[in-house]
């Protein structure tokens, strides 16, 4: 029985504190690969975390990986687009399984959708996976008036799963990892748990 489905008080309350602990959340949203991904963040002035966030979605960190439609390694490039940024970053020799190639790849798209729609990261992360063509008729159809309206009426169902699961990973792993998140979250517990005892008196 999974853990998350224990019905006994105890296991829910050893589920409970398990999930207090930094370690826990750190199994379920990891960093691998940090410099490698740090770097090119940096150079093509992405947050590490959306990166890290859309790798976890899109291979689960495996190098290896490739999928149905021929997407390879951990930030799931397509041959094509891999030549075609190759070809702009001037990058004769590469290897779409190799995690350096693949996130030097992989980070120069991602910032490429990001400058197609004003460093709009939600617009850039839709587009990373559906196109920037079908993302731009999506807000010439639907408005990008109120974000969370755009995403429900996103018509490819992968598509608005990929949007909500990666930036629910951004959320976690800003969480983790941003000391400046972390100490706020950790302030609102802090009132909200003051707050709660005062209604009991």
């Amino acid at each position: 029985m999974a853990i998350e489905r224990a019905k006994e008080p105890q296991e829910r309350q050893e589920w409970q504190s398990l999930r207090q602990m930094p370690e826990y959340w750190q199994a379920l949203f990891p960093f691998p690969f940090q410099e490698t991904i740090l770097k090119w963040s940096q150079q093509r002035q992405l947050n590490p975390l959306l990166v890290t966030a859309l790798i976890r979605q899109e291979s689960r960190f495996e190098t290896e990986i490739s999928s149905v439609a021929g997407a390879v390694g951990l930030m799931q490039v397509m041959p094509g687009t891999g030549q075609w940024v190759a070809e702009q970053i001037q990058l004769p020799q590469y290897s779409l399984s190799d995690p350096e190639d693949n996130i030097n790849l992989g980070t120069y798209y991602l910032d490429y959708t990001h400058r197609q729609y004003n460093n709009n990261s939600l617009l850039a992360v839709a587009s990373y996976n559906a196109g920037p063509g079908n993302v731009a008729k999506w807000v010439a159809r639907y408005g990008f008036d109120d974000p969370d309206i755009f995403v429900e009426k996103i018509p490819f169902p992968e598509t608005k799963g990929y949007v909500e699961t990666v930036f629910e990973n951004y959320w976690n792993y800003l969480r983790i990892y941003n000391p400046e998140i972390a100490q706020l979250l950790s302030q609102m517990n802090a009132a909200n748990a003051n707050w709660q005892v005062s209604q009991q008196f």
